[in-house]
């Protein structure tokens, strides 16, 4: 692949907690969603990186818009990005959506190697939308990394009433956030909520977690 261009933010150094963060399959690392949690995070002390899959970055030099490569190339693409990251404090791997999913699926190699020291998921795709009986969760079941999901309740890739029924690790805690949709997005005229003061809560949730992990 192709040198990895990232673009970091906050932290005192390569020395600070980091939270390597993975756009999800549609959208890229400037999306509004990304650049709200990533500024919520620096704002509390987190140094965020984020990065692009070749695909995504593709695009920005006007390449086709082609959907994401199999999950085994993001795999790759993944730890080619851990591995050039400068970070000499603890690291916290994932993303939103596919990029999280992408990051559990090698986190449990890195954490067994002490590359990592978690995986924070920021709505986790536990099925593709409209079904429900394709699981994505096999892997999940047996993990060992300390993961922190935050998945807004009625998040049509996977909503609080079923992921009550999965079969998940005691090492993952799922943080759920009030009516939010699969950008955490709660409606306002039911929530009296509105999307950054959402964002907000889910980046001290995640801002602590990633502190308690380091």
């Amino acid at each position: 692949m192709s040198e990895i261009d990232f673009l970091i933010e906050g932290g005192e150094g390569p020395a600070a907690p980091t939270f390597l963060f993975a756009h999800g399959a549609g959208a890229a690392m400037d999306a509004p969603f990304m650049m709200m949690v990533a500024e919520g995070l620096v704002a509390r002390g987190i140094r965020v990186a984020r990065f692009e899959f070749a695909y995504m970055a593709g695009r920005r030099s006007g390449g086709p818009k082609r959907p994401p490569p199999k999950m085994e190339v993001l795999q790759l693409e993944y730890r080619a990005a851990v591995a050039a990251l400068d970070c000499d404090g603890p690291l916290v791997i994932g993303g939103k959506s596919m990029g999280g999913r992408v990051a559990s699926l090698i986190a449990d190699d890195l954490f067994a190697s002490e590359v990592v020291s978690g995986l924070l998921c920021l709505g986790y795709p536990f099925h593709p939308q409209g079904k429900p009986e394709k699981l994505r969760t096999e892997h999940l079941a047996s993990l060992n990394t300390p993961t922190l999901i935050c998945q807004g309740t009625r998040d049509a890739f996977g909503t609080r009433q079923e992921v009550a029924g999965y079969d998940l690790s005691a090492q993952i805690d799922l943080h759920w956030f009030e009516d939010g949709d699969h950008d955490l997005k709660p409606r306002k005229r039911v929530t009296g909520v509105d999307h950054p003061t959402q964002l907000a809560r889910v980046c001290d949730a995640a801002a602590g977690w990633i502190n308690a992990c380091g």
